[in-house]
């Protein structure tokens, strides 16, 4: 037989069956390992000093039961299931609980990890928790702006912040954490509506805002822009916010309180107010004025405006440089931008259409200086 034959034929057989797909797995991306702990307070609201513990320990220093489970891997044992608490019974009635009557009052911050938890999973706040809960309340004021920021961080990541945030209210642990730390159906309306978050490219913000993620930028932005500018700073420096908030959210109580006198400005009046303000401030602005509530006062001709600011006017320009200034004989210095300024204002404000009346208005600036 002719190799020819042998390659001949082999080239007719059947390919070989596809591998079939790898079962998807349904366990998380990674797992940790850890020793078993104890831990205890030294006063209310400390951070713990933990140490070595048997697995009871450390179940009972987890902040709710339904977090005290446990299953054993060993051997014959595997599959076993620990709970000392009855965790297991409230995980089936849906029900929040903490383990002891101080655990609020060790860890303030329980407090609104058991609002997440409780609107994550359609659950409810055991009485007895809920009691002491809100005799606990005044101790979110010892705690930490980082500590508290981190735990609203993680509520804000959640996909029902909106209800989360609403539930906080409801039991007093925003005003516990701010006086001014308000909340209301116009926030809940902002915030449930915020995604898909898909800002168009022209707003330059990305999915992250310098690091933070879009999403949270924007809700903290949101949250704090109708806000004075004297208690929005307090805000912001209750929770500590990074700097790389800080001044958009300022600029944003800033445009925010400004907008009224802009519904009459000219577009070279409203693009010199904008060129200095962050984008996230600027887009913000441009979302809640889509729903700025019962005192609109006119905005939504400023938003229009805003959107035609970020698409159009910032990227006008005159034609003009300050050489074409140079050689028409004027020197160097303030002059040359001041008469590009008005130039480009002309463009923007629509006195001049095209570059022969650039020129026109030019000459006449030119003879004025």
């Amino acid at each position: 037989e002719s190799a020819s034959q042998r390659v001949s034929e082999s080239a007719t057989l059947p390919a070989p069956p596809s591998p079939l797909p790898a079962p998807r797995s349904t366990l998380p991306e990674t797992l940790d390992f850890i020793t078993a702990r104890t831990e205890f307070y030294t006063h209310p609201t400390a951070l713990p000093t933990v140490e070595r513990g048997s697995i009871k320990l450390d179940l009972h220093r987890r902040d709710f039961t339904i977090n005290t489970l446990a299953l054993r891997l060993d051997g014959r044992h595997y599959g076993e299931l620990h709970d000392y608490w009855g965790g297991f019974d409230d995980l089936r009635q849906g029900l929040v609980r903490i383990l002891h009557s101080i655990s609020f009052v060790d860890d303030p911050t329980r407090m609104l990890r058991a609002v997440r938890y409780e609107q994550r999973y359609g659950f409810r706040i055991g009485k007895r928790t809920l009691e002491l809960l809100l005799a606990a309340r005044p101790l979110i004021d010892r705690i930490s702006g980082d500590r508290i920021r981190h735990e609203l961080d993680n509520i804000i990541n959640e996909e029902n912040a909106a209800q989360m945030l609403t539930r906080l209210h409801e039991l007093g642990l925003l005003e516990a954490i701010h006086p001014d730390l308000s909340w209301d159906d116009w926030l809940h309306s902002q915030i449930s509506n915020l995604e898909p978050l898909d800002p168009d490219p022209a707003w330059n913000l990305g999915l992250d805002w310098k690091e933070i993620p879009l999403k949270r930028a924007l809700i903290y932005t949101l949250w704090l822009i109708r806000l004075p500018r004297a208690q929005a700073r307090g805000v912001i420096k209750r929770l500590r916010l990074p700097r790389a908030l800080k001044n958009p959210i300022r600029a944003a109580c800033c445009l925010w309180s400004d907008l009224p006198d802009m519904s009459e400005a000219k577009p070279s009046e409203i693009t010199a107010r904008l060129e200095k303000i962050p984008s996230l401030a600027i887009y913000a602005a441009y979302r809640a004025i889509d729903d700025p509530g019962p005192s609109s006062r006119g905005f939504y001709g400023i938003r229009a405006a805003l959107q035609a600011y970020v698409t159009r006017w910032r990227d006008i320009a005159p034609h003009t440089t300050g050489h074409d200034l140079q050689a028409r004989g004027l020197p160097p210095g303030p002059k040359f931008k001041q008469i590009l300024t008005t130039l480009r204002n002309a463009w923007l404000d629509g006195e001049i259409e095209n570059a022969d009346q650039e020129v026109e208005l030019l000459d006449r600036l030119i003879r004025e200086a």
